[in-house]
């Protein structure tokens, strides 16, 4: 067995497994990215594995010019080359408990329509930092069978509504706007002070739909078809930035691994004055970076082309926070740089810890 293979210890044992039948080693893991293939002591062929990659993925690569974005697409297939890539590197700016205790136990809806699927681990990791998280539909709302007034977060969750006919989350949407009780009991949670909001996904372009409900919303941007012209379903990396947002309270500078899957993820401001206004009340809650921790402006890393790879955004007062990635399902993706918590945890226990009095005393 050669030194480099003996580094590691899984192959003992296996080779170990394997008893008295005959066994031989074919090759050792490379330090320098490269395939050798030798006989005896004379190596016959040698090659870049970069370059082995990208002439394996070409045909891929001319393909998806056809059918996609071919920006996109080249842009994809150049990243496969680059030499310099660190990896991914997540890490957090702040400490954060893998478990909370706490007694208070504020109760947050989990809102969901039709064809909304992150309903049960949004709960979960709720549940995990001690929020009393209830399934809410909108037939319940409706019905009267349960009432935004009874809660004191509402999230709206991500997923496919029958309604993305009309465009991402319109249809959810427009069944508040057009209902005269519904929309007035929205926009009465939305106004309350000790109230909080997240969207996510559908629930993100949704929510967006109710800018004009939630105070200090009128400048968030709409979501559109994604650059690539397809839905994307990926791990990418996104940076906490500094901003009013509740949920995101000292985590400006943290690197998280986050999953995407949308087709209209990509951001448009009515005009610069919104966007303008949105940078000025620190209401950019997140955006998409490369591995170096730069904003990433190249697909796949900006998975939807969005400007600036901004991805988030929250209110003026930050307790309406929209994002189109899917952190709950991430909930339990751990990472050394993480400290050992979750995802989502890690979102919510700074709001939790920062003020659970005023969340618990409605």
């Amino acid at each position: 067995m050669t030194p480099l293979l003996r580094r590691y210890s899984a192959a003992d044992a296996v080779l170990a497994a394997f008893g008295d039948l005959p066994t031989h080693i074919l090759g050792a893991p490379s330090e320098d990215l490269r395939l050798r293939i030798a006989h005896g002591d004379n190596e016959i062929y040698s090659a870049a594995v970069l370059d082995l990659h990208a002439a394996w993925a070409e045909l891929t690569y001319r393909m998806q010019a056809y059918r996609d974005n071919p920006d996109c697409a080249r842009e994809e297939y150049e990243n496969i080359q680059q030499t310099d890539d660190p990896g991914f590197d997540f890490h957090l700016t702040y400490k954060a408990a893998p478990s909370i205790v706490s007694d208070i136990r504020p109760r947050v809806a989990v809102l969901r329509e039709q064809g909304v699927n992150g309903q049960v681990e949004m709960a979960a990791a709720f549940d995990a930092v001690t929020f009393d998280a209830i399934d809410v539909t909108m037939t319940d709302l409706i019905a009267g069978r349960s009432a935004l007034g009874q809660f004191h977060g509402l999230v709206a969750c991500g997923g496919f509504s029958y309604g993305d006919v009309l465009g991402a989350g319109a249809g959810w949407a427009r069944s508040v706007l057009f209902h005269d009780a519904l929309g007035d009991q929205f926009a009465e949670f939305f106004h309350r002070p000790d109230s909080f909001s997240l969207g996510v996904c559908n629930g993100c372009q949704m929510l967006s739909h109710l800018k004009d409900l939630i105070p200090g919303a009128d400048n968030w941007p709409n979501f559109l078809r994604n650059r690539c012209e397809q839905f994307e379903a990926r791990l990418v990396t996104v940076e906490v930035l500094d901003s009013a947002s509740v949920l995101l309270q000292d985590m400006a500078g943290s690197r998280l691994p986050i999953a995407v899957a949308h087709g209209e993820g990509r951001i448009e401001f009515q005009n610069d004055a919104d966007f303008a206004s949105a940078r000025a009340q620190n209401q950019l809650c997140l955006r998409y970076v490369d591995n170096h921790g730069n904003p990433a402006d190249r697909y796949p890393l900006n998975p939807n082309g969005s400007p600036a790879g901004l991805t988030s955004f929250t209110s003026a007062d930050g307790r309406a926070t929209i994002m189109m990635p899917h952190p709950e399902r991430v909930v339990e993706a751990y990472h050394p740089g993480l400290d050992g918590i979750g995802v989502l945890k890690a979102f919510l226990a700074p709001l939790l810890e920062a003020n659970p009095v005023e969340l618990a005393s409605a």
